[in-house]
């Protein structure tokens, strides 16, 4: 008779803390990823990087006294054959016990495996809490014929064992599961057949403490249960020998540049991160971390196991920069097949392109064109549908910049340093595959927005300015200009509605404008504002100096250490450690320091995070100055950060600069044919000898005149290249006069705004004043 466990649907689940050890994959046909967290296994991924379908497996000692909860014991070292093969052998160690578990992924099943080793007088009990369809709810877990197994939807799991399994039970979280059992008896007494539709978990002890469990997935039952059997017949020594060599093989492509063994060492470990992070099902999809950040809070569908087009762009840079270029390749053939009607990517999405968060970021649209442009530099062919990529791509840029609705941060709207310069490189390298008049549209259009760049996002004598003695610094954003550009405020996220002054906020972001060629490390804006950074996002770790965001960053856990949820304190990213890094570099300097601290805020395993714990330490909570927070771990950006700037410290040059950029840029400011006047662009000053064009994306009419609204004409907007609808006007037209007034008719009528613009201003605005010009 079926026995049915009590407590159901069992207590909310979560998922599994995001401070990881490890991350592992084989590089065979199979579609199967496993993290590795506080010793034993947590999520583990199937069958695409973007769908976990456990919490965790979790192993427990048992003995007459009572039972060892591993995970929480924390007292266990870390082994693997080479930093760039990642497999992870796991020894437990105390007083009176030893557990070794060597964690190896079939690379022909879509099985995990795990070798277990148990010296000391306990019997070992495993506890799996399945996840399937990517939530902890509405699962079914069952005991059948010395298998355990789960079901949700088109999603199932089967474990089994190689050697007999006792006391198997099925329970509901919170009340009839093992570890419930574990805590009330010391030992596992329950044996339920079945747990139905909800919070679930699995329970069995594995006789003699010795064997190998098999964690099978298929859409079936019977399917992951025969796909367990087979790995367990086969065995883990074929599996970890056919792992190891694909493993190696791969490695052997590697470029590395020579640094101390340490740094060799995170580099290779980086480069297999980022190999493992690249989705089977779907090539060229590279996740942002196989992590949920804060994971052990939240049952939150997404997490960071979702494509972001600019972080993939910038590991495929990074892959680039190790010679992997047919990594990359697969990266941009990606993004062919994911790119939206209009040109621009989903703020986030699947693996299988499917969209997650809705965000627009024009950053993440133009990204693709550059690693479209790196690749096409080292001569590698353009796959199909490049052309037609890149051309939806700039039409995008084109017509929606200079302004994002979200900052490379997906927070705030206005006119980014970071979003702009790589718009910029994307117009210039992108237009290598247009046709007259878009490619002059779109060289023209960086022209401007180069030209005008200070004029979004610098500012002169202000406060800060002031105090730290620098005439003026790159800011993190204009706000948009409806709330006032430079002068207006700008909302803070996760900070309960609180917003502060444009000029008053400042980040790294700024350092793409030299790492992408628009600006020269010695231009004193450059270096003016990174001394503002450097005083006022800088901390002293015993890591190393690493940075926060920006000043007043609400992203990360609270005061007490407890984690995000919506609202909490930013804390300091290892990454900006590296773009700094990257302007020491182009200013002279040996960036090898920044690399050191970078390596030295890894986990244990070797994982880069995207957040270290910046304050006094909580040892309730793990937490300690310079190492990783509750944040996502590892960070696939961190990682890429870190080999590129180590390789560009041997080449002296950033992965990302094109040539074509540097060649337009680089040597002197390029003054600009056209001044393209947008609503969220606008000037009110044209410097002597540029053109003028009126510009919006819908048709209207526009009523100008001169001088106080003399010589009143109208002139009906032309549709133009990427369907971008002006009225321009010739230095010749506006040389005898001072000033031009102008308004627009739309289809809905006349927009109820005069705009003014002064004609024939000698010099460019962005050297003169922090207003918006």
């Amino acid at each position: 008779m079926t026995t049915q466990a009590f407590g159901a649907p069992g207590t909310p689940p979560t998922w599994s803390s995001s401070d990881k050890d490890f991350v592992t994959t084989a590089l065979g046909p199979a579609r199967l990823w496993a993290t590795i967290g506080h010793g034993v296994i947590n999520e583990v991924f199937w069958p695409s990087t973007g769908e976990p379908q456990i919490r965790d497996l979790t192993f427990y000692l048992v003995g007459r006294a009572g039972f060892v909860d591993l995970k929480r014991e924390r007292r266990y070292a870390l082994q693997t054959p080479a930093p760039n093969v990642p497999l992870l052998t796991i020894v437990h160690s105390g007083s009176d016990y030893r557990l070794t578990l060597e964690v190896v992924p079939d690379p022909l099943r879509d099985v995990l495996l795990v070798r277990f080793d148990l010296e000391g007088p306990y019997e070992l009990v495993a506890l799996l809490a399945p996840h399937l369809g990517g939530t902890g709810k509405g699962n079914t877990a069952w005991v059948e014929e010395g298998a355990l197994l789960a079901k949700h939807g088109d999603r199932a799991l089967c474990l089994l064992a190689d050697v007999p399994v006792l006391c198997p039970s099925a329970g509901f979280v919170g009340a009839s599961d093992g570890w419930q059992d574990l805590d009330q008896h010391k030992s596992l007494t329950w044996s339920f057949d079945r747990a139905e539709d909800g919070s679930v978990a699995l329970a069995c002890k594995l006789e003699g403490g010795k064997g190998t469990i098999a964690l099978g997935f298929c859409e079936t039952p019977e399917g992951a249960r025969t796909l367990a059997r087979s790995s367990l017949a086969e065995g883990i020594a074929s599996a970890r020998a056919s792992v190891t060599e694909g493993w190696t093989a791969w490695g052997k492509d590697l470029r590395l540049p020579k640094v101390p063994e340490p740094l060799t060492r995170e580099a290779l470990l980086s480069a297999a991160i980022l190999k493992v992070h690249e989705d089977r099902a779907y090539p060229g999809g590279l996740v942002a971390s196989l992590s949920i950040p804060w994971g052990n809070s939240t049952d939150t569908l997404g997490g960071y196991h979702l494509v972001w087009p600019r972080d993939a762009t910038l590991a495929a840079f990074a892959l680039i920069a190790v010679n992997q270029i047919q990594e990359a390749t697969r990266v941009l053939a990606g993004f062919i097949s994911t790119q939206c009607s209009d040109g621009h990517w989903s703020q986030n999405y699947y693996p299988n392109g499917v969209p997650f968060w809705s965000g627009l970021q024009l950053d993440e649209a133009a990204f693709p064109v550059l690693l479209a442009s790196k690749l096409r530099e080292l001569g590698r062919a353009d796959l199909h549908g490049t052309t037609f990529m890149v051309r939806r791509a700039l039409s995008f840029v084109a017509s929606t910049g200079p302004t994002s609705d979200q900052d490379r941060w997906e927070e705030s709207p206005g006119t980014n340093p970071f979003t702009l310069a790589v718009a910029i490189a994307a117009l210039v390298a992108g237009s290598a595959w247009l046709e007259a008049p878009e490619r002059d549209y779109a060289l023209d259009l960086a022209d401007d927005w180069n030209e005008r760049l200070e004029s979004f996002c610098f500012v002169t004598h202000t406060p800060l300015a002031e105090k730290h003695g620098v005439a003026g610094y790159y800011v993190r954003l204009g706000a948009p200009q409806k709330d006032g550009g430079l002068t207006g405020r700008v909302h803070l996220s996760n900070r309960e509605g609180e917003t502060v002054p444009a000029s008053a906020l400042v980040s790294m972001d700024f350092s793409y404008l030299t790492r992408l060629g628009l600006r020269a490390a010695g231009d004193t804006r450059i270096r003016d504002t990174i001394a503002v950074t450097d005083a006022l996002l800088r901390v002293a770790t015993p890591s190393g100096p690493v940075y926060h965001r920006y000043n007043e960053d609400g992203y990360g856990e609270k005061a007490d250490g407890s984690p995000f949820d919506g609202s909490g304190i930013g804390r300091l990213w290892p990454i900006l450690t590296g773009e700094r890094g990257h302007l020491a570099l182009q200013s002279g300097e040996d960036p090898l320091p920044y690399l050191e601290t970078m390596a030295r805020c890894a986990s244990a395993g070797g994982l880069l995070p995207e957040q270290v714990w910046d304050s006094a330490p909580i040892a309730s909570r793990g937490l300690v100055p310079g190492r990783p927070s509750g944040s996502a771990m590892p960070l696939l950006w961190a990682h890429a950060e870190y080999l590129k700037l180590l390789v560009a410290r041997d080449t002296g040059k950033p992965v990302e600069l094109l040539k074509s950029v540097e060649e337009r840029y680089a040597l002197e400011p390029r003054a600009a044919h056209t001044w393209h006047w947008r609503a969220e662009a606008r000037f009110t000053r044209l410097v002597q000898g540029r053109k003028l064009a009126i510009e919006h994306r819908e048709p209207f009419v526009l009523r100008y005149g001169f001088d106080g609204w003399h010589e009143v004409g109208e002139r009906t907007a032309e549709r133009g290249p990427f369907g971008v609808y002006g009225v321009a006007f010739s230095p010749e037209e506006i040389e005898e006069h001072s000033v031009m007034h102008f308004t627009r008719r739309f289809d809905q009528g006349w927009e109820g705004v005069d705009y003014e613009i002064t004609l024939g201003h000698a010099q460019v605005v962005h050297s003169l004043t922090h207003q918006a010009p």
